[in-house]
């Protein structure tokens, strides 16, 4: 029972009261402080998530609108192809000469150079 009360002690430290303070000052600026350090973490939620995630939305809707015929792309899943044919919202693409799959256009992610798939 010694041993049990040494490490109890030991990992939780006694809790003492302190005595009341005679005036407490009221505290200064509470509410502009907390305006501001809002604003701040608006502030920095704007700059490190939503405006890089919003730029890297509209670049892939640029991509996606700009795509044609002949394009070299890869998809999501990391297959490389051309594109034989592009409608509203498919595109098919060729993988080899005989070989060809419908996508959905979402799920291209990047355009290659003319001339990538020669090259591999």
């Amino acid at each position: 029972m010694e041993i049990l009360n040494t490490i109890t002690n030991f990992l939780i430290t006694n809790a003492y009261a302190d005595a009341p303070a005679a005036a407490a000052a009221p505290q200064q600026g509470g509410g502009l402080s907390l305006m501001i350090m809002l604003a701040v973490f608006v502030l920095f939620m704007y700059f490190v998530m939503w405006r890089p995630q919003s730029k890297r939305a509209k670049e892939h809707r640029d991509l996606l609108g700009s795509l044609t015929k002949g394009d070299e792309v890869v998809t999501a899943g990391g297959i490389l192809g051309k594109i034989n044919k592009v409608t509203d919202t498919y595109v098919v693409l060729a993988l080899t000469d005989n070989v060809e799959i419908t996508l959905q256009k979402s799920s291209i992610v990047s355009a290659l150079p003319k001339g990538t798939l020669k090259s591999i």
